[in-house]
């Protein structure tokens, strides 16, 4: 499904957030199986977390024109036993809920898991008494699913989190991730002077309250403390999610064409 995450993403992009059916079908059927038609995709869409809906003759990427002050962004940490998802699995998962510079729910939950090992522990302070009753991974990362919804995906060093979550999602039956994927460290270089990105570093250095590293809420909820920080200092030009999405990945080039284009117009 990732093809079709980023093939209609750029599409809509192209045509001022809208697809017509015929164009929408284009696209989607190009993955079509036996079991899946156009029809039951959107509906696989829209329950994986990608923002699509229909109006009328067309369809409509609701970020592209929902303005990045009223978007939902799903905060959200993940602290796992390995690095790799084939061989480890997701032990614990702190997510914040955030709109209107708001936080409006939370999610927190340890993972049960039989194999802690020690620097994993160390790091983390989390201990295997911890996880041995905790829900299931398959519990756990359904509830979060739901909690998700059709938000933004927020974390800091995004494609580890996102990558390693959408492994598990897979694995555990509940389909990939759909949701548009923003990086706060990415966000954070175009935003905000520091000599060092790491969460830890930006935590103490600007001052964004209390902090107990590698645990899954507590990063969390520094990173949606983050994310404001850098949502006073974008640019003018930056006013839908979508905007705010291409800024956090554009080049500095990218963002000196944009300035002396909005000069000429003005």
């Amino acid at each position: 499904m990732q093809k079709v995450y980023e093939e209609l993403t750029l599409a809509f992009n192209r045509n001022d957030g809208y697809l017509s059916i015929p164009a929408y079908e284009r696209i989607v059927t190009k993955y079509t199986t036996l079991f899946e038609d156009a029809d039951t995709l959107f509906i696989l869409l829209q329950a994986a977390g990608y923002p699509i809906t229909q109006e009328g003759d067309k369809f409509c990427l609701t970020s592209h024109f929902t303005p990045y002050a009223e978007q939902k962004f799903c905060v959200i940490d993940i602290e796992t036993n390995g690095s790799k998802p084939e061989t480890a699995q997701v032990i614990e998962v702190g997510a914040v809920m955030l709109k209107n510079g708001v936080i409006i729910d939370r999610f927190e939950s340890f993972v049960t898991c039989t194999f802690l090992p020690e620097y994993i522990s160390k790091i983390t302070g989390i201990h295997p008494e911890d996880l041995l009753t905790a829900p299931s991974q398959v519990e756990v990362l359904t509830k979060l699913r739901e909690f998700m919804d059709d938000a933004i995906f927020v974390a800091h060093n995004a494609n580890f989190d996102h990558g390693f979550l959408n492994y598990s999602f897979d694995r555990c039956g509940l389909g990939s991730i759909g949701n548009p994927k923003l990086c706060s460290i990415e966000l954070a270089r175009r935003t905000i002077e520091s000599e060092r990105y790491g969460l830890a570093y930006l935590s103490e250095t600007l001052e964004l309250g209390e902090h107990t590293q590698h645990r899954a809420f507590s990063d969390a909820l520094v990173t949606s403390k983050l994310l404001e920080l850098s949502f006073k200092n974008l640019p003018d030009y930056v006013k839908s999610t979508c905007d705010l999405l291409q800024f956090s990945r554009s080049s500095r080039k990218d963002r000196t064409l944009i300035k002396l284009n909005n000069a000429h117009k003005n």
